[in-house]
């Protein structure tokens, strides 16, 4: 038997301000219950919604976070189930008159001595992965390269035992685009920057149908690769660089569909070869370039898991890492929180740019922030993106806010990045890939098999009723915070330890074991011809 169903009532308010709280017990709670502040259910409250903690006047702002989430649609008395229907949500903050790096916390203490095994890369980056990814610069050539991958699998790879995988960077672009329209960069220099993710080892190539408007040339133009060895710069000039290796399909000298994949296996055989010859080697915790991302999200991922991994941020930014957070409607509420902490005026004007343009995005496609929530959030106890955002931005830690990203750039410096993306699972992960991550770390509360086939994903649960459920999914629970087993402080530490032995190659997540990958899903917000 469960010992937790014999647990007290138990409700969980974020500040001392805040005029609600939410209910902490599997399963929720009855009506009747009485809690040892005295509180008393008027009726049932699942669990991870909100209980009224006073008598709310109709038109009273409701308090979490010390946020206001949302003004009564009419009277609610104490002890009552606050849910979305009785909220009207706040407008936007605008963004003009936000405070500009206001916060200036004192310089925290270097983390120093931590180190981890990768793979050392020719450009200085590291890898936690040895993979060889094949690019494909349009949809139309999919199926045969995945023909080929399986192939390649079941054939060479067990010939290069220090090779971990063989991806294919599969998408829905390249044709049928309106590829000169001035957002489509974007897409275009996404694929090109994940073609170049640390993960990969500088090995690039690709496979090109012929006649798509992504021509291999213009996806990866000279000077994008680097050098494989740079060692041999003295020998062969200054300029050089390395040759597109680009695999066209409709080429004379491909005569039958095997003579296509006899092709493509020929030529990763050569990338193979040098992968296999490369060896990990201890490194700094400063080389790791971790994302951070929360998908089915529910009340208890602002309680347990985000500021779990908001504390380990800290702990990462210390160490002299790199660490991204992202998605723009789910920390657009709170972009005050953000531009304050802006190390410089220009970091916190690029943030303002970035959801400016959102902003406008959206409004393009006639919806507002509030299309975020899904009906998995709002069960989960969140009532709206406003809650949703408040929980989502501790992710960030306290650490001051030094660079900006915008969709499909690369990151290029250390420190705490807002990585602008969309909020979807699939598009902020692809997002952050191109970013230069090689590291995810992924917080979910209603749960979500979600992985990636190019990048180790490490799950965190915000629930101990999740993490029980999906043992074999989650890699970290953070639920026993609001068990009261451990502390923000034990499960941050608990995270950071486990990230250095994933990055090293000493454990695998589930997702790796399970190899649960979810497919790359470019941005494009350009027209489609």
């Amino acid at each position: 038997m469960d010992q937790r169903a014999d647990r007290p009532p138990l409700y969980i308010a974020m500040h001392e301000r805040d005029n609600v709280a939410i209910v902490a017990n599997d399963g929720g709670l009855p009506a009747g219950t009485v809690f040892p502040s005295g509180l008393e259910l008027r009726e049932k409250v699942p669990q991870g919604h909100k209980v009224a903690l006073v008598d709310l006047a109709e038109g009273a702002p409701v308090l979490r976070y010390n946020v206001v989430i949302g003004y009564a649609l009419k009277p609610i008395a104490r002890g009552s189930w606050v849910h979305e229907r009785l909220l009207q949500m706040p407008t936007a903050r605008e963004l003009d008159g936000l405070p500009i790096a206001t916060v200036k916390p004192p310089a925290a203490a270097p983390l120093e001595g931590f180190t981890f095994e990768g793979y050392r890369n020719p450009d200085g980056s590291v890898g936690t992965r040895n993979i060889l990814a094949i690019t494909q610069t349009v949809q139309c050539v999919a199926g045969v390269t995945d023909f080929a991958v399986q192939r390649i699998k079941k054939e060479l790879l067990p010939k290069y035992p220090n090779v971990d995988d063989v991806v294919a960077l599969e998408h829905t672009y390249g044709c049928g685009v309106a590829i000169d329209a001035p957002d489509a960069i974007v897409p275009i220099r996404t694929l090109r920057n994940i073609s170049l993710n640390p993960n990969f080892g500088g090995e690039v190539m690709v496979v090109s149908l012929g006649c798509e408007k992504l021509q291999p040339e213009r996806l990866l133009p000279p000077g994008t690769i680097p050098l494989v060895d740079e060692r041999n710069v003295a020998d062969i000039g200054a300029s050089a660089e390395n040759k597109l290796d680009v695999v066209c399909l409709q080429d004379d000298a491909h005569v039958g569909f095997m003579s296509m994949i006899d092709s493509v296996m020929r030529q990763a055989e050569e990338h193979l070869e040098r992968l296999n010859a490369r060896q990990r080697e201890t490194v700094p915790a400063s080389e790791l370039v971790v994302g951070v991302q929360c998908g089915g999200s529910d009340a208890f991922s602002g309680v347990t898991a985000n500021p779990a991994v908001g504390f380990c941020t800290d702990l990462l930014v210390r160490a002299g890492a790199t660490v991204m957070f992202s998605e723009v409607t789910e920390v657009r509420d709170g972009i005050d929180q953000l531009t304050s902490r802006a190390t410089t005026p220009e970091v916190a004007q690029a943030m303002i740019r970035e959801m400016a343009w959102y902003d406008a995005y959206l409004d393009k496609g006639r919806v507002d922030r509030s299309a975020n929530t899904t009906p998995g959030n709002k069960k989960g106890g969140l009532s709206n993106i406003v809650e949703k955002a408040m929980g989502s931005i501790i992710k960030s830690g306290s650490s001051p806010i030094s660079g900006v990203v915008p969709p499909g750039e690369k990151a290029r410096q250390k420190g705490l990045l807002y990585t602008a993306t969309p909020a979807s699972d699939f598009i902020c992960g692809t997002l952050q890939v191109a970013a230069g991550m090689n590291l995810h770390v992924f917080t979910t509360g209603r749960g979500t098999p979600y992985g990636l086939a190019e990048v180790p994903v490490i799950k965190v649960a915000t629930r101990s009723d999740l993490a029980r459920r999906w043992h074999d999914l989650m890699d970290v629970n953070a639920g026993r915070i609001a068990d009261g087993e451990a502390s923000i402080e034990d499960v941050g530490w608990e995270l950071f330890r486990l990230m250095l032995d994933v990055a090293s190659g000493r454990q695998k997540t589930w997702a790796e074991q399970w190899k649960l990958h979810n497919a790359l899903v470019l941005f494009n917000p350009a027209p489609v011809t």
